[in-house]
């Protein structure tokens, strides 16, 4: 576990360890949930998602390596719950400038379904 009061910045560092130098990660989602049985759904609150940030808080930070991420967010608890806060993160690997791919996709806003037919 990883200690931080409310409203603190909370800095998260993901990387990737290949010997491939041509691999690129993307943060696709994020969420916080206020227990570890997380499924990305069920009582969780959206930090990212589909790669559009939904927290005003998140901050991403350049990183001079395609296989390092970094971000933060303000550090935050759930009303009427344990002090303790799970994150779960869904991150993608790409190779390295290929621009069809989700990496270099970003924000992907999904269309809802008509439910009329």
């Amino acid at each position: 576990p990883y200690y931080v009061g409310i409203n603190q910045n909370l800095y998260v560092e993901a990387s990737l360890h290949s010997s491939d130098p041509m691999l690129k990660l993307f943060l696709d989602t994020c969420v916080a949930s206020p227990t570890h049985h997380n499924n990305f759904t069920t009582g969780s609150y959206a930090i990212i998602k589909n790669g559009c940030v939904k927290d005003p808080t998140y901050v991403e930070y350049s990183s001079p390596y395609r296989h390092l991420l970094r971000f933060k967010f303000n550090a935050f608890q759930f009303i009427q719950s344990n002090p303790e806060v799970y994150l779960q993160c869904e991150l993608v690997v790409c190779r390295a400038y290929d621009y069809s791919s989700r990496c270099y996709q970003g924000c992907v806003q999904r269309s809802k379904r008509d439910a009329s037919s």
